[in-house]
C-alpha cells in the first residue's frame, strides 16, 4: 500500500509499504479517507522530534476513514462504519485511561506520526477503543478535525477553562485551524469573542465566523485594544497558543480572576511572567495537550449540529508537504486537509 514516510529533517517521501497485519482481537483495520494537518506535523517535518524516533516515519497524527475489517471481539461497529482515530497509543490499562483522561495516560506509546507510525498511508490496524464512530451527518473530511483540532478546543474551552455562556473570550490566531474552532464553539453558547489575526483578510473572515471584535496584531498592540474594548475590566477567558510572543499581553487581557489556557508555543518554548500580578490578580492558568476520547465524540456530535470545521485546502497524498509548507507560511485560514 501507499504511504507518505519521512526519511529525515524535511524529506518526505511518497513510498510503497506492506499493509498492516488483519486485526487481531479487539482491533479494527481502518481504511483512511482523510488526515488532518496540524502544527505538531510541522514539528516532526521539521525534526524537532522530543523523544527517539526510527526512519522512516510514516506520517499523520489526525484523521478518519472507514472500518475494512473487525477482529474477533468488536462490539458496537460494523465494516464500512465511519470513524474518526484517535492520534495517540495510549495503554487503556492505567488509572488515567480507564477513568476517561485518555490523555494523560501514564504508559502512552507514542503519538502518531510524530513518535510513530501515523496515519497517511492508505490502511492502519489499530485498537477498537481508539476509534470513535463518526455521526451520518457528519463528512469523513470533516470528521478528520476531529482528532486533534476539535478535541483540542473541546479538551480546553470546556474541560479546563470552564467556559459558560455569555462569558467574555479571548481567542488567539482565530484563523488557525483551533483558532476558527474556538470562535465557533465560543459563540454556540453565546460568549463574547475577541480574536487575534495577522491580517485584515483573516479578520474579515473571523468577523464572518462570528468573532465579536477583530484585532490585527500587526498594526495594533492586542492587550491594548482588548482592553479599551472592554472597559479595562479584561475577558474571562484566554485561549492562548501562540506562546511567548503573546504570554504577557494575554495575562492583561485577563479579568481579576480570570482563566488562561494554553495548549501551543508556536513563538518558542519559554518567556517570563510577573508572579505578583499572577497571584494578585488570582489568575488561573492551566495548560492542555490533546484530548480525552470523549471530547472526539463530543465534537462530532457539534459537527452533526452545524458546529462545522472550516477548510482552508484539500490536498492529495502526494501533495502533503505542500500542505505542511502552507501552515508553515501562516497564510492558512482554517485546516488544512489530505484526502485518498
Amino acid at each position: 500500500m501507499q504511504a507518505l514516510q519521512l526519511f529525515g529533517d524535511r524529506d518526505l517521501r511518497l513510498t510503497e509499504v506492506e499493509a498492516p497485519p488483519p486485526p487481531g482481537p479487539g482491533e479494527v483495520r481502518v481504511r483512511v479517507r482523510a488526515v488532518g494537518l496540524n502544527f505538531i506535523d510541522v514539528w516532526g517535518f521539521r525534526g524537532m522530534a522530543f523523544a527517539k524516533r526510527r526512519l522512516p516515519l510514516t506520517v499523520g497524527a489526525e484523521a478518519a476513514g472507514e472500518i475494512a475489517e473487525l477482529g474477533e471481539g468488536v462490539e458496537g461497529l460494523e465494516a464500512g462504519d465511519k470513524v474518526a482515530l484517535y492520534g495517540a497509543m495510549t495503554c487503556g490499562r492505567c488509572r488515567a485511561c480507564t477513568e476517561g483522561r485518555d490523555n494523560l495516560c501514564e504508559d502512552v506509546g507514542g503519538v502518531m506520526g510524530f513518535h510513530i507510525d501515523g496515519f497517511a498511508r492508505e490502511f492502519v490496524t489499530m485498537p477498537a477503543r481508539l476509534v470513535v464512530k463518526v455521526p451520518d451527518a457528519v463528512s469523513l473530511t470533516d470528521a478528520a478535525c476531529a482528532g486533534i483540532a476539535f478535541g483540542t478546543v473541546q479538551h480546553m474551552l470546556f474541560d479546563n477553562a470552564k467556559l459558560e455562556p455569555g462569558e467574555s473570550i479571548l481567542v488567539h490566531a482565530g484563523g488557525s485551524g483551533i483558532g476558527t474552532a474556538a470562535i465557533r464553539m465560543a459563540k454556540a453558547i453565546g460568549c463574547t469573542v475577541y480574536t487575534t489575526v495577522g491580517d485584515d483578510e483573516k479578520g474579515a473572515k473571523a468577523a464572518a465566523l462570528g468573532a465579536d471584535h477583530v484585532v490585527n496584531y500587526r498594526t495594533e498592540r492586542f492587550e491594548g485594544e482588548v482592553r479599551r474594548l472592554t472597559k479595562r475590566k479584561g475577558v474571562d477567558v484566554v485561549f492562548e497558543h501562540v506562546g511567548p510572543d503573546t504570554w504577557n499581553g494575554s495575562l492583561l487581557c485577563l479579568k481579576r480572576g480570570g482563566r488562561l489556557v494554553t495548549c501551543g508555543s508556536t513563538s518558542g518554548v519559554s518567556t517570563t511572567m510577573n508572579l505578583m500580578q499572577l497571584f494578585q490578580q488570582q489568575y488561573r492558568i492551566t495548560g492542555s495537550f490533546g484530548c480525552r476520547l470523549a471530547n472526539i465524540a463530543e465534537s462530532l456530535d457539534k459537527m452533526a449540529d452545524g458546529i462545522r470545521p472550516v477548510v482552508d485546502t484539500v490536498y492529495p497524498l502526494a501533495d502533503f508537504a505542500q500542505g505542511l509548507e502552507r501552515l508553515e507560511s501562516r497564510k492558512v485560514f482554517g485546516k488544512i486537509l489530505v484526502s485518498f
